[in-house]
């Protein structure tokens, strides 16, 4: 699994609202400043983000984003399946993948099947607020 930098960037723009939340939306400019990151780049993470309810998103005069939920209830499992589409070690692991010939007797899909489940509840179990701590 690689994660590719369009789910990288939308962790830091996450932990970035979440940081600057003062029950204001962000501009996209200020974001874009702040994490380095271009803004047409960022317009595409934030149309993704907005679109799975993650971000709430004002355009125009005023306009700008605001999360939708508290840090602690954004899972960076959530965000990277939605950014990524899958985060399974192997093809025949991805939801809606057809049912491999050898499953059956595929020696190594115990391993696979054990990773994958490693880490979705890894995962599953870190949230922004935890992103969010300096250690």
């Amino acid at each position: 699994m690689i994660v590719s930098t369009r789910g990288r960037y939308a962790l830091r723009v996450l932990i970035d609202l979440a940081e600057h939340n003062n029950e204001e939306r962000i501009p996209l400019k200020d974001i874009s400043s702040r994490q380095d990151i271009s803004q047409k780049y960022m317009e595409a993470i934030m149309t993704v983000l907005s679109k799975n309810g993650l971000v709430d998103a004002v355009h125009g005069k005023g306009g700008g984003y605001k999360l939708n939920r508290k840090p602690e209830d954004y899972k960076v499992g959530e965000i990277l399946s939605i950014t990524e589409g899958t985060l399974a070690p192997v093809a025949c692991l991805e939801a809606g993948a057809e049912a491999c010939p050898k499953h059956d007797k595929c020696r190594t899909i115990p391993m696979w099947t054990k990773l994958d489940e490693l880490v979705s509840t890894y995962l599953n179990s870190v949230s922004i607020a935890d992103l969010m701590r300096k250690e």
